[in-house]
């Protein structure tokens, strides 16, 4: 009697488990489902990305926006690198130390007079943006040029940006392609799913042969990517070790399975 209570709660608790599962299937696919942003392909082992990722960032986009929640150091244990190599070619703010918090070199208050408001601390963009990583991926690659816009630029992942477009030098001089808005009937126009610009909707973008940048497509895909990847990092850093230690959990889970599995049928033996 005594088994045969414990099989049962057992089966029980089997089978809610295998409902959990298929509850969340669903929900998992129609996730995996959303969203029309290329992917960045961020590989979060990757050392080598996320060190490119961390010199470019440091180089062109921390003179504006801080890292308020990450380290100097956790940046060096987490990617490799020596105390030498971060103080050398990572730190940049004024007195700043491998200890401190990635603070920038920008005032608040000068940063809010000059560009309109104070650019924002990106520690967890990656993470409060829907589409995570593949959000900044995108927005590096869709600037285009505005002369209606106080700094010159656009984008249409982020229209209306306030900010310029910091890696010009590298993508080069980006030009919207447009083509007439098309009409849905009843005397409306269909609206423009990439944006418009002068009075037409964006469908591409172009870069004139004499203005290419000192990358090509593929190299800035790289460049837009390992940035991408860096503050993927940075929004969640123990999600490297996270992942790393995935597989050994998979594994405890399929050991554990196969013991449950063999004790369920050393429980049901003798029963007839």
């Amino acid at each position: 009697m005594t088994k045969l209570l414990g099989m049962t709660k057992f089966r029980a608790l089997s089978l809610r488990a295998i409902a959990l599962v298929l509850a969340l299937s669903p929900v998992v696919a129609m996730a995996g489902e959303e969203g029309a942003m290329a992917s960045a392909q961020v590989d979060l082992t990757d050392k080598a990305s996320l060190q490119r990722g961390a010199a470019l960032y440091m180089n062109y986009c921390s003179g504006c926006h801080a890292l308020g929640y990450q380290r100097y150091s956790r940046t060096a244990e987490d990617l490799g690198l020596t105390a030498d190599q971060v103080e050398k070619n990572l730190i940049f703010a004024p007195g700043a130390r491998i200890g401190d918090t990635m603070a920038t070199g920008l005032d608040a208050d000068q940063g809010g007079k000059w560009l309109g408001k104070a650019p924002p601390d990106l520690s967890v963009v990656a993470r409060t943006k829907e589409q995570g990583p593949d959000w900044i991926y995108n927005y590096l690659k869709s600037f285009y040029v505005d002369e209606s816009r106080p700094t010159g630029w656009n984008n249409t992942v982020f229209p209306g940006a306030v900010m310029p477009h910091v890696l010009w030098e590298m993508q080069g001089v980006q030009h919207a392609v447009t083509e007439p808005k098309h009409s849905a009937g009843g005397g409306e126009t269909e609206a423009c799913p990439h944006g418009e610009y002068q009075g037409g909707c964006i469908t591409g973008f172009t870069i004139p042969e004499h203005q290419k940048g000192t990358q090509d497509a593929e190299q800035f895909d790289r460049t837009a990517r390992d940035i991408s990847a860096f503050l993927a990092y940075v929004g969640e850093p123990a999600a490297i070790k996270r992942e790393s230690m995935g597989v050994w959990v998979v594994l405890f889970l399929a050991f554990l399975t196969l013991l449950a599995y063999l004790l369920k049928a050393e429980y049901w033996r003798d029963v007839h």
